[in-house]
């Protein structure tokens, strides 16, 4: 993996948290201007970031997500990563590096642009969620369940448009996320990315932020290990079924 697809990779990543982070913020914080623009709203905003972010990375395939790069490396009908690009272990370990720098530089970044509303929320719970997700009803395995879910729709059918005859790109899968967030975002707030969740997780916990309380640490894992697994089991269905 070249240093110019590594970094094309981190600052795709950073601009899906950035954007990302961002529509929550505007939708949950106090006196933003987006405040109450529902559900929708950040399921839209979370598909416009992914859409930025794929052609930011295009050097790297665009991947944005440990999940979709396990999820291409167990599928053999792929054969390499990105333009160039050689399917390794080590070349999954540099994706996965370069998707959590990206995207703990896109939590801190959208921690700066809204500042004054973190500082003027009281609401602990609605700080977190700008940086991770949570589930509406706490059940570990069933939140698994629906991450693994999530997940594997996502890259099930990324790996399907690879085998279709259009050039719809990026578009195409900023549409599919909007439709899993509508769908499936309910339970648990759709993660479907380790890197989303994780890394800005942590720089909540890093940063000065004012009545911030707990990461929810005990959670932390769902949105990690349930992606994981649901991106294995969607690149090798693609490759049975595509």
């Amino acid at each position: 993996m070249s240093l110019n697809a590594f970094i094309a990779e981190m600052l795709g990543t950073m601009l899906l948290l950035l954007m990302g982070g961002g529509v929550v913020a505007n939708v949950v914080l106090a006196k933003s201007k987006g405040l109450g623009g529902g559900f929708l709203m950040i399921n839209w905003g979370w598909g416009l970031a992914v859409f930025s972010g794929v052609f930011i990375a295009a050097a790297s395939g665009a991947h944005l997500n440990p999940a979709v790069t396990v999820g291409l490396w167990v599928n053999p009908d792929v054969p390499e990563f990105g333009p160039g690009i050689p399917k390794t272990f080590i070349v999954v370990l540099m994706y996965w590096t370069a998707q959590m720098l990206g995207a703990m530089i896109g939590a801190v970044l959208c921690y700066l642009a809204y500042k004054q509303h973190f500082d003027a929320e009281e609401d602990a719970g609605l700080k977190l969620a700008v940086f991770s997700t949570g589930p509406a009803i706490r059940s570990y395995g069933w939140n698994l369940v629906t991450e693994i879910i999530g997940t594997f729709v996502l890259v099930f059918v990324i790996a399907g448009l690879g085998k279709t005859p259009h050039q719809l790109g990026p578009l195409a899968v900023a549409l599919l996320v909007v439709g899993i967030g509508a769908s499936l975002g309910g339970p648990t707030g759709y993660a479907i990315n380790p890197a989303r969740d994780l890394g800005p997780r942590i720089i909540h916990a890093l940063l000065p932020i004012k009545g911030k309380g707990s990461s929810d640490w005990s959670y932390s894992w769902v949105p990690v290990v349930g992606p994981l697994i649901g991106g294995v089991i969607g690149g090798l269905s693609a490759a049975v079924l595509f």
